[in-house]
């Protein structure tokens, strides 16, 4: 069986790994001024950062239309067997809930949609894993007990500069930002259930990143992992943090990426995370 791996932009992986392992990526929309972009293909993530810096209005992000994602399963159909679609949590975002819809309006494939429940480079650790066993020949189920297997594993934490982009975004509470605003604190978020949500607040940015590179060194102590850092145009800082925990933990395998366009809009500049998850051998 031939099976055809989809994701969504806020997986933000390099176009190498997209064209070696012939992933198909369904971009999500920000508006800016009125203008709408598809993110990492008409907007990378340095123009917009530059685009939206100041106090101008919040940017506002969409879901791909299910037509979008009707049309290139029917496309794949003519090569393909069933295709595995994965996308970012269906807490924050309805493009699950869109491959769902659009796999039952398909025919001549089996379309399997997957909620990786968390987004960015994280989602990518699920994608390029689906991609690599495709690329060997596994099957649909294969791939998806690979994935909820992966699922124990995975972790990811972040925290951002300013709360207000989460608050206005819709993606935290109102009084979650109020309390953070108050105190002046740098809370550690993660997803839970789907959701963002506060994981513990710490009172400085440096403290907080300590705090996260010591939850990674306590998993790193139980099994073999691949982590990445994740950075909204903070480049220096991040690679800065990567030769800090690359000589602290040398046993991990870490990478860089980035908060592109649609999550950027939502988290802010300068916000920073770390995701990991146990490493195939």
């Amino acid at each position: 069986m031939k099976t055809a791996i989809v994701t969504d932009s806020t997986a933000y992986l390099p176009h190498d790994q997209i064209s070696e392992f012939n992933i198909h990526v369904i971009p999500l929309t920000v508006t800016i001024d009125g203008q709408a972009y598809d993110e990492e293909v008409e907007l990378s993530a340095g123009d917009f950062y530059e685009k939206v810096r100041g106090n101008g209005p919040l940017p506002k992000t969409s879901q791909p239309p299910v037509g979008r994602f009707v049309e290139l399963f029917e496309k794949l159909s003519k090569e393909y067997d069933a295709v595995i679609s994965l996308h970012l949590s269906s807490g924050i975002s309805g493009t699950y809930a869109g491959a769902v819809q659009a796999g039952e309006m398909v025919n001549d494939i089996d379309v399997f949609a997957f909620d990786s429940e968390i987004s960015c480079y994280v989602q990518g650790f699920y994608v390029r894993r689906a991609a690599e066993m495709a690329k060997e020949g596994a099957g649909p189920k294969a791939i998806l007990d690979e994935l909820a297997e992966m699922k124990k594993t995975v972790r990811a934490y972040f925290m951002v500069d300013d709360l207000a982009h989460l608050q206005r975004g819709g993606r935290l509470s109102g009084a979650q930002a109020l309390i953070g605003g108050l105190l002046q604190v740098k809370p550690i978020l993660h997803f839970e259930n789907k959701v963002i949500v506060p994981f513990e607040k710490i009172r400085t940015r440096k403290k907080a990143m300590k705090r996260i590179a010591d939850l990674l060194a306590e998993d790193a102590a139980k099994m073999p992992l691949e982590a990445v850092i994740i950075h909204a145009n903070q480049q220096e800082e991040a690679e800065a943090w990567h030769n800090e925990l690359a000589d602290r933990l040398p046993d991990v395998k870490f990478s860089i990426s980035h908060f592109g366009p649609v999550i950027g809009t939502h988290l802010g500049e300068g916000s920073m995370g770390l995701g990991w998850v146990k490493r195939r051998l």
